[in-house]
């Protein structure tokens, strides 16, 4: 009897069954072994596919793509390619493992919970397809100055989610597609020329003919329009202080500077040749009427005031 308890607790520890946790480890250990050389196989193909995907996705971008003019169309296409040639080297690594009925029980989940996820995240797939959408627009390209939603900069990349920008003070900003695609954006460099207006205002006694020919001839001097380009000039008001005017001639624009650069050139060709010819760019000018009797009145007002304030002192000072 003594010797029947013993050989039963020499196989069980607190309740467990030693000899099936040990058969357990051993058939766990078995098939890792077994699995091992399949597992490293696996491996090896996917990092073989995933360095495929790079020169994949360079030969999409410079044989392929080389000739589609946009260049966010190539970059899309390279990351599409890089992708695909990469999934596809997961797939067989997992066929190598043996996974693949595994996988297609967790695709057949994840179809269920891509649904829901899909709801839940409608603002992030929305910018998903709207960078996809941006790729493929001929009127923005990378390395374009555009101004969207209150920022304007230099396009440095399109990806699935956001459009970033390089502003020109050198600090970048990262503006979702969807917002890039529901708002208008103006784009600088799709154009080789644009128009530069310039504001300004004469005084009333300056001959306006003169003032006409002479900015229409400055600017004419100092930028040279092609051919169905002119600069033009056109009276605006009767301002408060001046009659204002506006000026407005082509030069060759690709980003905001360009812009910034023709208008600093203008205006300090055109003050030059104003202050030569005698010609007033006047200030705002503010008159103050204070009323003639009034202002008599109160001059009066106070001159008695310190008059009655001098006897009062002269009283106190030698009483009787």
């Amino acid at each position: 009897m003594i010797q029947d308890t013993s050989e039963s607790s020499a196989g069980t520890v607190w309740g467990f069954d030693l000899d099936k946790l040990i058969n357990k480890l051993q058939g766990w250990g078995e098939a890792i072994i077994l699995k091992l050389p399949n597992f490293i196989l696996a491996v090896l193909v996917f990092i073989l596919f995933y360095i495929l995907a790079k020169y994949v996705s360079k030969f999409v971008r410079q044989i392929l793509m080389r000739h589609v003019g946009q260049q966010s169309v190539k970059v899309m296409a390279g990351k599409t390619s890089f992708a695909v040639t990469a999934l596809v080297g997961f797939f067989i690594a997992l066929g190598i493992m043996d996974l693949d009925k595994v996988l297609t029980s967790v695709l057949a989940g994840a179809g269920v919970v891509g649904l829901a996820i899909g709801l839940a995240l409608q603002g992030t797939l929305s910018n998903t397809f709207s960078g996809v959408l941006l790729s493929f627009l001929p009127q923005l390209q990378l390395g374009d100055w555009i101004e969207s939603n209150g920022y304007a900069g230099s396009v440095e990349d399109i990806n699935l989610r956001s459009v970033i920008l390089k502003e020109s003070d050198n600090n970048y900003v990262v503006i979702p597609n969807s917002k890039i695609v529901d708002s208008p954006f103006k784009n600088y460099t799709r154009t080789k020329r644009s128009r530069v207006f310039i504001n300004c205002g004469v005084g009333y006694e300056c001959d306006l003919e003169e003032v006409r020919e002479l900015t229409l001839k400055t600017l004419n001097n100092l930028f040279k329009q092609e051919n169905g380009e002119e600069v033009e000039f056109f009276y605006q008001e009767f301002g408060d202080s001046s009659i204002n005017f506006v000026t407005r001639f082509w030069v060759n624009v690709a980003k905001k500077r360009d812009v910034l650069t023709a208008q600093n050139m203008a205006i300090i060709a055109i003050k030059k040749e104003f202050d030569a010819h005698d010609i007033n760019i006047p200030f705002p000018i503010r008159t103050l009427d204070f009323g003639k009797n009034k202002f008599r009145s109160e001059t009066l007002t106070i001159a008695n005031d310190q008059g009655n304030t001098s006897s009062s002192n002269a009283g106190e000072s030698n009483p009787e």
